[in-house]
């Protein structure tokens, strides 16, 4: 059946790895056949309540699913948030309280249906069953695994061999996550290439619990961040969040190289893979892969600021950069009489003195649109200034 290749072909758009394609596809030809639908489960630990690109990239995946049959069951991990998934870990990682938990699970909560369809989509926390699953569940539950299989992990492998500990919580986390897909009964789950281990213990516990079924895995590549060269993350600094404003957001993403666009277009892009193809031969054509990647930047920011916003950020963009406007909103602050370092800091143009020294020291720094270089420029009493750093931070300052 020819829709159910195109389909499948959407499905597999980007993946790392699948395991059992055949029963995808057969779930997916049961669904244009019957109308019935399969189950999806992708688990979020929410131990970070700020999202970024990086973390869409499976709600992405999840509702290109759900547009050819899938339910989605998103889950909470609630319950193993307050241990931690050792997964990449040198060290045992600190526990979330269940007020932190509790916190971080509403942010997902807003975010998610961002992207995908809650009509479709169930919002699961694995606490439910696993707060039922008791003592006596989890001892059984520790049964159907050997300690000799959980150092074949390759984290877990590094630190046994380094006399790094490991704490026996850590070798249940995988334990219970592979559980909520007994108890989900989940035909596919999905996670990034680092959770191969936890998602493969899903397909082994519903054999072992006769759940009559084995999921379905794929595993989605990590997205690579602004520098072109590490995986997304807050801490390198080289992440778009998903709640950045439109205008950062758009200057973010059209930073990217022309290489890395067809990657996020590839991950990120509500576009077909043929669009996205007939984009790539414009660009060998000669077209512009500037006005391809304003494109993705424009589709990125309506998808979080809503329709219209990205056509605006481009147009203040364009103002800042090409005519040398200032943006028509900036965030406005009133500090007290103080030196240009101060001032940056307090503007939150910049986290630290330091960071904005090193700033100004690098020519980055504007007062009214005038490049500085001194350290000492004091902001005076009953004047407005517009602080800038590069061509993407401005805060309007008003002095007391």
């Amino acid at each position: 059946m020819n829709k159910v290749k195109e389909a499948m072909k959407e499905i597999k758009r980007g993946s790392a790895e699948i395991i059992d394609e055949e029963k995808i596809e057969s779930l997916v030809k049961r669904f244009f056949e019957t109308g019935e639908r399969f189950t999806i489960k992708a688990g979020f630990d929410p131990t970070a309540p700020d999202l970024h690109l990086g973390h869409t990239v499976l709600l992405q995946k999840l509702k290109t699913f759900q547009k050819y049959g899938a339910r989605v069951q998103f889950l909470i991990g609630d319950f193993t948030a307050q241990i931690g998934d050792p997964t990449g870990k040198s060290k045992t990682r600190k526990m979330l309280t269940p007020e932190e938990v509790a916190k971080n699970a509403e942010t997902y909560k807003e975010q998610v249906f961002k992207i995908l369809d809650p009509e479709l989509t169930d919002v699961v926390f694995n606490s439910k069953w696993l707060n039922e699953l008791g003592a006596a569940g989890i001892v059984e539950l520790t049964t159907t695994y050997t300690v000799a299989r959980m150092l074949e992990r390759d984290d877990f492998e590094k630190r046994f061999k380094s006399n790094t500990p490991i704490a026996i919580s850590e070798f249940i986390y995988p334990l219970l996550q592979g559980y909520d897909s007994v108890a989900l009964k989940s035909d596919i789950e999905i996670g990034g290439t680092d959770q191969k281990f936890n998602l493969l213990m899903g397909r082994h516990l519903q054999k072992v619990y006769n759940v009559g079924k084995e999921q379905s895995v794929m595993m989605m590549p990590l997205l690579i961040g602004l520098d072109g060269v590490n995986k997304m993350s807050k801490s390198l600094g080289n992440y778009v969040g998903i709640t950045e404003d439109a205008d950062t957001m758009f200057a973010k993403i059209l930073s990217i190289s022309d290489e890395l666009m067809w990657e996020w277009y590839e991950l990120l892009s509500d576009r077909s893979l043929k669009e996205i193809e007939k984009l790539k031969e414009e660009v060998k054509n000669g077209r512009n892969p500037k006005e391809v990647k304003e494109l993705l930047a424009i589709e990125i920011v309506d998808r979080f600021h809503g329709k219209g916003a990205g056509i605006k950020a481009k147009e203040n963009f364009d103002k800042i950069h090409k005519q040398n406007k200032l943006p028509e909103n900036m965030p406005e602050f009133e500090i007290e009489p103080m030196n240009i370092v101060d001032a940056l800091v307090a503007s939150k143009l910049a986290a630290s003195k330091s960071e904005a020294r090193r700033h100004i020291k690098g020519g980055a720094v504007r007062i009214n649109q005038e490049k500085i270089s001194s350290q000492d420029i004091m902001l005076k009493s009953n004047k407005e200034y517009i602080l800038q750093i590069g061509k993407r931070k401005f805060a309007k300052v008003k002095v007391k």
